[in-house]
């Protein structure tokens, strides 16, 4: 994303992580993209942990969509036309908070790091959690620790 997208998909979540809040919703992320000539404001929900094996239903992301669709329009932060987009994270769900690491110990990961870490910035393994400001996956049966701020991002992987 560009800075002024970056910048703007904050204010958004801003905005928003209270409004999905009230619907009983968690907000994973919101990105602002521009994508085949138009801006898409990409909302993502998902129920939260204490409401774990309800997944977010189309009803929930409707409801959402019209109470934003009115918010943001008055807000004007996306001066330009665009497209807005609110949905579950999937089943490859970003992990984007602290708090992710914890809650989905225990699970295959993919996560990418913004610079090289031995020579590499993709990482695949068993996600065993986040200690001091780390997160530490099993890689190949031995623990490895990647600080919070080199992520880039991170990803479930799917169990099929």
């Amino acid at each position: 994303m560009t800075n002024r997208a970056t910048r703007t998909a904050d204010k958004a979540t801003e905005l928003i992580d209270p409004i999905a809040v009230d619907l009983g919703l968690e907000l994973v992320q919101v990105r602002l993209l521009h994508e085949q000539g138009a801006w898409v404001l990409r909302v993502l929900v998902d129920k939260p942990e204490s409401q774990k094996g309800q997944g977010v239903t189309i009803g929930d992301c409707t409801k959402l969509s019209r109470e934003l669709a009115d918010v943001l329009d008055v807000e004007n932060l996306i001066p330009d036309r665009y497209r807005l987009e609110v949905s579950s994270p999937g089943l490859n769900r970003p992990l984007t908070k602290d708090a992710d690491f914890e809650r989905f110990k225990g699970l295959q990961i993919v996560l990418k790091t913004r610079q090289a870490v031995d020579g590499a910035r993709s990482f695949h393994g068993l996600l065993m959690g986040m200690e001091d400001a780390q997160v530490i996956l099993e890689i190949d049966g031995e623990p490895k620790r990647f600080q919070r701020s080199l992520i880039e991002r991170a990803n479930l992987v799917p169990e099929l």
